[in-house]
């Protein structure tokens, strides 16, 4: 008797415009027995868009390891999920990581869509040379552990991209300056939505509020160092 494999396909989901949503993203929304999300509310409403009535596990910063393990041993069992986040790639910064890892071990079946990712997104537009990057993700909340973090970088020709809160803005960027120099940077935020904004400057410069609003979702990316830079 041949037991039926679990799958978990991890989705990307749309970072603002659901436009953006694939056709094959779709189809593997709709084929999933069940949605593992990041915050039902707001997967809810990308379940509504598709006119689907789906049931959603909870996974984020706050599920606990023995939860997580339940829903690996669950798609073990045969179960077919898609794993999804408020928005772009799961388990890319995020604790999608954990159950992939998880199911791994388990030998289930895991299959990846791609779309949204404000990262690559936020690179394609900076127009700076992305042959290498580091993605960082969200860096300390003090300047003195960002600083900590970007002082490895300080003589590296990569292209840094970051996560940032739009209340710290000011912080980074002048703990920035002060690891890397000034570097030109290019501020995202709010990417693929109404109030869409890609602010460009050189660290640690930053408007202010009428130029920057201090709201929304911020990606950074930072210049690497050039040939020539002092």
């Amino acid at each position: 008797m041949n037991e039926e494999r679990g799958r978990l396909t991890l989705v990307a989901t749309p970072i603002g415009n659901l436009a953006d949503l694939s056709a094959r993203a779709i189809s593997a929304l709709t084929e999933a027995q069940f949605w593992i999300v990041e915050d039902s509310r707001v997967s809810g409403k990308l379940a509504s868009h598709l006119e689907l009535k789906k049931p959603m596990r909870v996974l984020n910063d706050h599920t606990a390891p023995y939860q997580i393990e339940k829903y690996a041993e669950e798609l073990k069992a045969g179960a077919h999920a898609a794993l999804i986040t408020d928005g772009g790639a799961p388990a890319v910064s995020d604790p999608g990581a954990l159950l992939t890892n998880l199911c791994q071990a388990h030998g289930v079946t895991i299959e990846g869509v791609p779309g949204p990712s404000a990262p690559i997104l936020a690179l394609m537009v900076s127009g700076f040379f992305a042959q290498r990057f580091a993605f960082l993700g969200f860096l300390g909340r003090k300047a003195g552990d960002i600083r900590k973090e970007l002082a490895v970088f300080a003589d590296s020709p990569l292209t840094l991209v970051l996560f940032e809160s739009p209340h710290r803005l000011d912080t980074l960027l002048t703990a920035a300056h002060e690891a890397l120099g000034p570097r030109r940077y290019v501020l995202c935020r709010e990417l693929t939505k109404m109030h869409e904004q890609i602010y460009r400057s050189t660290l640690p410069e930053l408007g202010d509020e009428t130029a920057v609003p201090r709201k929304g979702e911020i990606t950074i990316v930072i210049e690497g160092r050039r040939r020539g830079d002092a």
